[in-house]
């Protein structure tokens, strides 16, 4: 089984003065973009870096959910933070990180050090990870409460 996803990016005017709306094709959000707010302040736009880290975050929590099934646990909650960070320099943007945080509320049926083992051996399952990889640096970073 295959599928697929799509974002339109409709722009209009200059790379600094210019300015865009990223369309999900399931209508599922409308976003402004701008070259400016990509590499200052965002004030309410997003960027290509927000939405790795969207993508990043959302694939890595449902694998967490996977995991812990395949173990016959499961957890209250999880919450996973995604954080993307690139550089601009003279030869334009790198994105050098992507790290996730993930922290597990409410553990059943798994003690911590196997849900931190497996919480970390889950990051080379995800496959927005697998996308990125050799691409930048991968961090993960595991939190029970």
């Amino acid at each position: 089984m295959t599928f697929s996803r799509t974002v339109v990016v409709d722009w209009q005017g200059t790379i600094m003065e210019g300015k865009g709306t990223a369309k999900a094709g399931t209508g599922a959000f409308t976003l402004p973009v701008t070259f400016p707010r990509r590499i200052g302040e965002p004030e309410g736009g997003t960027s290509p870096e927000e939405l790795i880290a969207a993508a990043h975050a959302t694939c890595y929590a449902m694998v967490i959910a996977a995991t812990l099934g395949r173990k016959g646990a499961s957890a209250k909650q999880t919450h996973v933070t995604c954080t993307v960070t690139a550089d601009k320099g003279d030869a334009g943007i790198k994105i050098v990180t992507s790290k996730l945080d993930l922290v597990a509320e409410g553990l059943s049926g798994i003690d911590a050090a196997s849900f931190e083992a497996a919480a970390k051996d889950a990051e080379g399952k995800c496959p927005v990870s697998n996308a990125l990889r050799g691409n930048l640096a991968i961090e993960v970073a595991v939190t029970i409460k």
